[in-house]
């Protein structure tokens, strides 16, 4: 009886992979897509921890391994596009690539052209030289010179606060916008600027690896949902990436990522 028995077990778990092999090959790719077997991501590669590259000159960080993982379950390659933060929606559009998975908030305006599916949440703060005045809101910030990124939420949050600011008579925040955060952290670091309006988890990247050189000016603020950005007409590739994220975090693939990285504060709870 055991050698049946051993039989019809080996069945059961050809059977089960089967199955399994079969529901994986079910999600459905784009023809461009499924023909180069190839998905084009579109990337501003130089805002660690989310996205960087190694000193082997490799995209690495929070993204780019969700990104592997989802091109992984749809049986593609992944192909990173590096493009400065405020081209990334437009070469989107213009179909340079399929994706966007560059820490990309989800905002109204955006979704007005673009299609957005979440994967994480996301929060703001402000970064500043070690021994600098804390900066308990962005309205501390006046007179001050501020370094930021075009394109990004830090820009449209120190502008909301230069409002404030000119409403009540005080002198606005001297904003200082540069196309890629090396070069705003660069001015920081020279004390060109007195800080640097980023994403938390790029302040905490950098204190937790030179904390001579940079502090967190005061608590993170801001806490906004972050997705996977792609054009409002893939509706196919849509559909394939949440399938595909979905089941990275039924296996717990996606929580090994945001471990891996210590950003376990920015996982999707559902």
């Amino acid at each position: 009886m055991k050698p049946i028995r051993s039989s019809i077990l080996a069945l059961a778990m050809l059977a089960s992979s089967v199955t399994f092999g079969v529901a994986q090959a079910s999600i459905a790719l784009p023809p461009s897509i499924a023909k180069s077997k190839t998905l084009r991501i579109c990337s501003a590669i130089n805002l660690p921890p989310m996205e960087f590259m190694s000193p082997q000159t490799q995209p690495e960080g929070v993204d780019i391994d969700l990104a592997n993982g989802i091109a992984k379950k749809l049986g593609v390659k992944p192909k990173f596009i590096n493009i400065p933060f405020a081209g990334l929606i437009p070469a989107l559009l213009a179909d340079h690539c399929d994706v966007i998975m560059s820490q990309l908030f989800i905002k109204k305006s955006r979704l007005k052209v673009i299609d957005e599916i979440p994967y994480m949440y996301s929060h703001e703060s402000v970064l500043i030289k070690p021994g600098s005045p804390k900066v308990p809101d962005l309205e501390a910030l006046s007179g001050k010179k501020v370094a930021t990124v075009t394109g990004t939420t830090a820009t449209v949050l120190l502008d909301a606060a230069n409002k404030k600011l000119k409403a009540t008579n005080k002198t606005p925040i001297d904003l200082v916008l540069f196309p890629e955060n090396t070069q705003a952290l660069q001015q920081l670091q020279l004390g060109q600027v007195a800080a640097y309006g980023v994403a938390y988890e790029t302040a905490r990247y950098y204190i937790k690896h030179v904390p001579s050189q940079f502090a967190m000016g005061g608590p993170p603020y801001f806490k906004i949902a972050t997705g996977i950005g792609l054009r409002k007409d893939e509706t196919v590739l849509n559909h394939a990436i949440t399938t595909a994220l979905g089941e990275m975090k039924n296996k717990g693939e996606y929580q090994a990522i945001f471990k891996k990285w210590d950003l376990q504060l920015d996982m999707l709870k559902h």
